[in-house]
């Protein structure tokens, strides 16, 4: 696979490792969708997350004010399936630092961990494993604004939007492939639930 690698390759390596699978799916949400992503089954091998995070940071690169403060990013990841993701693009940068958000229970808000993030002023790129409906990042942006510090850009490896996927307008925005699903709202409007299609409760 090249450097930078087609959209089609990305998936292929999806489906190829069982990371983006066919079916009936019924997401957190509520929504129901006949496609099921799940990008750490792919990071689990060390080269794809190698392949993938070089072939992110590249695209990060071609951004001429980004690639200007690549030495002082930090770069700070949603949750624990976006970790690995910022190690892979910190590591094919040679940004200055990885850290990422926690979430003690379901009620509570993200969080960083006590002394992580204390330096006021420091330009963060987030990222992300998927961009799907965008809360998570929502929440680090205003977490990470809170603290002091500038939200310079967002990368992802997937951007799969659906009917509640915010924009990020004005920052940056990377991604190395875009899936667009069909989505259903619930079950009374799904045609694959009328169909009969198995149903598949996921968590992500």
């Amino acid at each position: 696979m090249e450097l930078m690698p087609t959209q089609e390759e990305v998936l292929s390596l999806l489906r190829d490792t069982g990371a983006l699978r066919k079916g009936h799916f019924e997401y957190p949400s509520g929504l129901h969708s006949e496609e099921y992503l799940n990008v750490a089954l792919a990071m689990r091998y060390y080269q794809h997350a190698r392949t993938l995070g070089v072939a992110l940071s590249r695209k990060v690169r071609w951004n001429t004010e980004l690639r200007a403060m690549i030495g002082e990013l930090s770069i700070v990841a949603a949750g624990p399936t976006g970790i690995p993701v910022a190690y892979a693009v910190c590591e094919a940068l040679r940004a200055s630092q990885v850290y990422w958000s926690e979430r003690d229970s379901a009620e509570q808000p993200l969080h960083f961990r006590q002394g992580v993030g204390e330096k006021v002023g420091e330009k963060v790129l987030m990222v992300d494993d998927i961009l799907r409906s965008g809360r998570r990042l929502t929440e680090l942006r205003k977490l990470v604004e809170s603290s002091g510090d500038e939200v310079v850009g967002l990368a992802v490896m997937i951007y799969q939007p659906n009917p509640e996927s915010p924009s990020f307008d004005p920052l940056p925005f990377f991604y190395l492939a875009k899936l667009e699903g069909m989505y259903y709202r619930d079950a009374h409007s799904c045609e694959l639930c009328k169909a009969g299609v198995p149903l598949e409760k996921v968590q992500v």
